[in-house]
């Protein structure tokens, strides 16, 4: 796919609280539960964000207490370190570096890690003042499916909507980076101050993510 170029929570009481609830420990919210709280957006950003470089630049970041969020597609960023799925051969715009790296200091693995791209700061918006750092926790849903990635990489600062190979596999979307990808809708919801550590940690990145959901959910 393409590749150019206060109210805030408090992390850690609020995972050790909501986990703490049967019904947190069960299951995350469904995604009609979230969707059901994204019907109107209070737009953060200065301007807005095209999907690809040939659409208009009609998508919003907006803001919910305690989270940002906004709905485009997926393209399928496949950046990293060099797997049999995520190469130069598999993919033309392959790069072998993520804007994040994981706890012993190499690049992202894109094919196993569930991330989500950010657009890089720019004059229409810049993520850092938002409470979004990478490892962030994000809720990513479509066609009905939730899947929690973290943040991992950033991207263009005109370009909104990508996540990684293992973040569409989850979701049921053709993750190939050449011809995968949706044009969704598919939202993000990204939650602030949030943090995985390790960043690798998937299943630490679900556990949290379900309790900062219904956090979200009893918040709104």
């Amino acid at each position: 796919m393409r590749k150019l170029a206060p109210g805030l929570f408090a992390v850690s009481a609020l995972v050790a609280s909501v986990l703490a609830s049967p019904a947190a420990q069960a299951a995350g919210p469904s995604a009609s539960q979230l969707l059901a709280k994204l019907t109107s957006c209070q737009q953060i950003s200065n301007g807005k964000y095209r999907s690809d470089t040939e659409t208009a630049a009609n998508i919003p970041v907006c803001g919910k207490n305690g989270a940002v969020w906004y709905k485009a597609d997926l393209d399928v960023d496949c950046d990293g370190q060099v797997t049999g799925k995520c190469n130069k051969n598999t993919d033309p715009w392959f790069q072998s570096d993520t804007a994040f790296h994981d706890s012993k200091g190499k690049p992202l693995v894109a094919d196993k890690l569930p991330y989500v791209v950010v657009p890089s700061a720019s004059g229409t918006w810049d993520y850092r003042k938002f409470g979004i750092q990478g490892g962030g926790v994000v809720a990513v849903i479509y066609n009905n499916k939730v899947t929690y990635a973290v943040v991992g990489d950033t991207g263009p600062t005109n370009i909104i909507g990508e996540a990684s190979y293992a973040t569409a596999a989850s979701l049921g979307i053709n993750p190939d980076p050449k011809n995968g990808g949706t044009d969704g809708p598919v939202h993000y919801i990204y939650f602030k101050n949030s943090k995985v550590s390790p960043i690798e940690d998937h299943a630490k990145a679900t556990s949290t993510g379900e309790a900062l959901a219904q956090q979200f959910l009893d918040n709104n």
